[in-house]
């Protein structure tokens, strides 16, 4: 009886073991950056323009979309250097626009630009997080 019980409680041990292992595998924290931004943009022919960001900030890497009373759009391309520089490409059907900003304190302020030559400033505060 003893045969049949040891090789039954290592392979209980090994199991638990590995269990403890996947449980404890460490999710990336989300960045500075990830959450909804409340925005407005500044110099367009347009004049102002509300809008919201959606990001996603994991490291260097920044990914998510964009939206206004124009419609929507994913970010093409953006990144977030160790300087506090966000930097976002979204190229749409009117133009592709180029964004940079600095973050401080939960909110981002910096400029635009487009293609057919168009720029401005943009700035852009956190929204709060909503509670489940």
């Amino acid at each position: 009886m003893k045969r049949i019980l040891t090789p039954l409680a290592v392979c209980l041990a090994v199991l638990c073991l590995a269990g403890l292992g996947v449980a404890k595998e460490k999710r990336p924290k989300p960045g500075k950056l990830t959450g909804t931004w409340v925005c407005v943009s500044h110099g367009s022919s347009q004049g102002d323009m509300q809008f919201t960001l959606y990001l996603k900030h994991s490291k260097e890497t920044v990914t998510g979309s964009v939206s206004s009373s124009m419609g929507g759009t994913q970010i093409t391309s953006a990144s977030y250097k160790k300087k506090k520089t966000l930097e976002a490409r979204i190229d749409t059907p009117m133009g592709n626009y180029l964004w940079t900003a600095k973050l401080k304190k939960d909110q981002l302020s910096g400029a635009w630009s487009v293609d057919s030559g168009e720029k401005g400033t943009w700035e852009g505060k956190k929204a709060a997080a909503k509670s489940p």
